[in-house]
């Protein structure tokens, strides 16, 4: 049976100014689906959200919404009445029709996520915050509901909750979100808003991953090719004699053809261009922390924690909101004085720090003045850098150079702050939360910048991949004021704490975890081992033919995997995107035994079985 289409955008066009968010697109959601919505800051990513809960209308176009099709939106940053309770905003009814059962549902679902029915709004944490304005939503009962970067302010259960709350969801979900683990553990459907167009990839992250990269290499191949021709009909013209003897008025005609079609072609966005000014080298020592403790009233933050760190550490500091963690980065940095223990910081430490609140940032003061105040010049590593190109760097046109900080989007806001932080020599980085709002291309080079970076680096963050990534060892909090260090990233320090809080955290992560195809089918292999037996001409022969076999069956795969990349395709006939999505799965299925068959095979040919 074919799935319901809740809402149909075809031809949309919205521009903001001249510049176009969505040129012409085409969008479909079917029941069911979870839709993670990806691409640059700025794109217009959360202007499509405000036209699908018709907050915004477009300048052209039709959207077409089933009838009575309830829509409920969780912004990135939720707007709730500071003076009400939990549960009065939660239970907020907004029109006039009757809703008698709702307070039990809110009784119910403020039970289940474990918020405060009684406690004001204006005395919770980010975290806490996101979660009201998700129940809030939830109860609603949408048919759809839409999340702007839902993870911000998340600690590291908050996200699992929210993974395994998406997994069973109901209904249909478009998420925007930078949180790459997120992704493969929630979506079915990756749409990514670039230069307008929406292009629709069917599965997860990790798989849009390797669609996107044959399909630019494919738009590239296709605009070599166009330019070619181009350029070719271009010199024809030029012999102008010959053009007007053979009155080729076709050709002329098409060549003016080409010329538009040119002009009109969206060339893709630059990359964020990072570097960092490294100033002196500090002491090999950083700073030293010896039986250290810090109480605030009753509660114990840090309880006697001992730990040293040294030039070139990439530390990253994780536990749940309300932990403590910003009172022991004040304790490792010597901006705070413990009650009990002895600090101690390095010689030659120069600290660069990268609020997650953006407090550093004036609202009124323009992009020019945030870098680089009273000069017109930079110096990163050595180059001397005119401001203006120091902004392009960073994706700021110089027409946007004189702007106010208030007209940024949050995403901007984030990449202003990384570029001020980076143009102050510095041999010490501290990164509170520098994931949120940052798109995906941008987080991938900060991470490959950090990895190089020869100073210190101390991370607060939540995101999972970004942890694994950048840090070598982290600093977890266990509870009661406890603080420890481990060796490696998120996932060591998952395999390394204490063993009854690690399995329950073990079982949800292994659950966000996007499946690794290649080691599941050598575990199929191991489960169902051959007895050792001597490789016969049949097997001989069906062996030397796999690899053909294969590459046929991932050919199809991928032409049909190209079919669903269409977002026309989801208005127009979503009983064909059904029939390919099973045809998919089958062929998934013939690849994984065909695999399987494969290794075990060869592990006969060798003598191994």
């Amino acid at each position: 049976m074919a799935l319901a289409t809740l809402i149909t955008l075809t031809d949309i066009q919205l521009a903001y100014g001249h510049h176009p968010l969505l040129d012409h697109a085409d969008f479909a959601i079917q029941a069911g689906e979870r839709i993670g919505l990806i691409g640059r800051n700025g794109a217009g990513k959360s202007s499509l959200l405000r036209l699908l809960d018709g907050r915004t209308v477009p300048d052209d176009g039709d959207i077409a919404r089933n009838s009575g099709l309830r829509v409920a939106t969780v912004e990135q940053e939720p707007e709730l009445d500071e003076n009400a309770t939990v549960f009065d905003v939660v239970c907020n009814v907004e029109g006039d029709h009757e809703d008698w059962q709702r307070p039990s549902r809110v009784r119910s679902m403020l039970e289940k996520l474990g918020l405060p029915a009684d406690a004001q709004i204006a005395g919770l944490s980010g975290g806490t915050r996101k979660r009201v304005a998700l129940a809030r939503a939830l109860v609603e009962e949408p048919d759809l509901l839409l999340l702007d970067e839902p993870t911000n302010h998340l600690d590291f259960d908050g996200i699992a909750w929210l993974e395994e709350m998406l997994r069973s969801w109901r209904g249909a979900a478009v998420i925007i979100t930078h949180d790459r683990r997120f992704l493969d553990a929630v979506t079915t459907r990756i749409v990514e808003l670039d230069r307008g167009r929406l292009l629709s990839f069917p599965g997860n992250f990790s798989q849009w991953q390797e669609r996107k990269a044959q399909w630019l290499e494919s738009e590239r191949l296709e605009q070599a090719r166009f330019d070619k021709l181009l350029a070719q009909e271009e010199v024809w013209i030029r012999k102008g004699v010959e053009a007007r003897r053979t009155r080729n008025e076709g050709r002329v005609r098409r060549l003016e053809s080409l010329r538009v079609q040119r002009a009109e072609r969206r060339e893709r966005i630059g990359d964020v261009s990072l570097a960092l000014a490294e100033g002196q080298r500090s002491g090999k020592l950083v700073a030293e922390l010896e039986h250290v403790s810090k109480t605030f009233g009753d509660k114990v933050v840090v309880d006697d924690y001992t730990t040293t760190i040294l030039r070139g550490d990439r530390i990253g500091i994780i536990g749940p909101n309300g932990a403590g963690k910003t009172t022991l980065l004040k304790l490792i940095l010597g901006e705070m004085q413990p009650d009990a223990g002895t600090t101690r910081l390095g010689t030659n430490v120069a600290v660069a720090y990268f609020d997650q609140m953006r407090a550093q940032l004036d609202e009124n003061a323009s992009l020019v003045d945030i870098i680089s105040p009273g000069s017109e010049w930079v110096e990163i590593g050595g180059t001397r850098k005119h401001v203006m190109t120091y902004l392009g760097d960073f994706l700021f046109s110089p027409a946007r150079a004189g702007s106010p900080v208030r007209s940024l989007s949050g995403g901007e806001r984030a990449r202003l702050l990384l570029a001020r932080l980076f143009a102050r020599p510095a041999n010490v980085l501290v990164l509170d939360e520098p994931t949120n709002d940052l798109d995906i291309e941008t987080l991938e080079l900060l991470e490959e910048l950090l990895q190089e970076y020869a100073g210190t680096v101390l991370l607060v963050s939540h995101d999972r991949a970004f942890l694994n990534n950048v840090v070598t060892q982290t600093i977890a909090f266990e509870g009661e004021g406890r603080w420890r260090d481990y060796v490696g990233g998120y996932d060591e320090w998952v395999a390394q704490r204490p063993a009854p809080a690690a399995a329950a955290t073990q079982d949800a992560d292994a659950a966000s975890k996007p499946v690794d195809e290649s080691a599941a089918r050598a575990k199929v292999a191991r489960a169902k081992p051959a007895k050792p037996t001597k490789m016969n001409a049949w097997d001989l022969r069906e062996l030397e033919g796999l690899p053909d076999a294969i590459a046929t069956l991932e050919a199809k795969q991928a032409e049909l995997a190209g079919k669903l990349a269409d977002g026309s395709l989801y208005r127009d006939a979503p009983a064909e995107v059904e029939r390919i999505n099973s045809e998919l799965a089958k062929l998934e299925s013939e690849l994984e035994e065909k695999f399987t068959r494969w290794e075990l095979l060869e592990a006969r040919r060798e003598g191994t079985l």
